[in-house]
């Protein structure tokens, strides 16, 4: 399992919010590119770098991902407000190693399938949950489907992963739910990058031993909740 950092970018910061709500943000900084070096330096083999702008429907930040991508050093997952083939393409030829599609996907299955065979390995499904109902919009909304029947709908597309952020502590620093994590690992098709409340090398262990392919932390590298060295040995395994 690898544990990566989270780069959450909003309105050209770096942000972290409680439970993806504007305004309640726990981290601000001023460099999204300063921010992802920081952690590269600081040891991460990967990043997460969600575009939250894009997720709200505002200007997106891409030219400021592809700028990271391109001298970052590491492999970086990219999302938000990613709903059309054109941006995928164009962050997958920028060199993101995996590109995360959420809202558009939960809602077009047909697109979804379209663009996993077009992308084989590529995607990472976001499926977000709260309240154990799929998030869509930047968490704005509840999808009408389950998580068990997005389960069978992916089960046979040749997605890179399922990213499950839980939204119920997600930036609270509080830690993991561990029942909720432990179930939609062990029911997934796909392997599963496990984000909200990694607080603690517990955590890690917890998801680890469930079977979890990464975790993303957030708030509490920023914090200083978790240390670079706690979330950086001896959890680096490739996958």
């Amino acid at each position: 399992m690898i544990v990566i950092p989270a780069v959450d970018i909003m309105d050209h910061r770096v942000v972290q919010l409680v439970g993806g709500v504007p305004g309640t943000e726990r981290i601000t900084m001023p460099d999204p590119a300063g921010a992802a070096a920081m952690w590269v330096a600081k040891g991460a083999k990967a990043l997460h770098i969600i575009d939250l702008d894009g997720a709200f429907g505002k200007e997106s930040n891409i030219s400021v991902i592809k700028d990271i991508i391109r001298t970052c050093g590491v492999p970086v997952e990219v999302g938000g407000g990613i709903r059309d083939e054109d941006t995928i393409r164009e962050l997958i030829d920028a060199g993101a190693d995996k590109v995360i599609v959420g809202t558009k996907a939960i809602k077009d299955h047909d697109w979804l399938r379209e663009m996993a065979f077009k992308f084989p390995k590529k995607l990472l499904l976001a499926m977000d949950t709260k309240n154990g109902r799929i998030a869509v919009k930047g968490w704005r909304e509840d999808s009408p489907i389950t998580v068990d029947e997005m389960f069978l709908t992916v089960k046979d597309i040749p997605l890179a992963g399922i990213l499950n952020t839980n939204i119920d502590v997600e930036g609270q620093g509080k830690g993991i739910d561990e029942k909720q994590a432990k179930e939609f690992i062990s029911k997934c098709p796909h392997p599963v990058v496990s984000s909200g409340g990694v607080t603690s090398e517990s955590d890690v262990r917890i998801l680890a031993a469930a079977g979890a392919a990464g975790a993303v932390v957030g708030v509490a590298i920023y914090t200083g909740l978790m240390a670079p060295w706690t979330w950086i040995s001896p959890w680096i395994l490739d996958i």
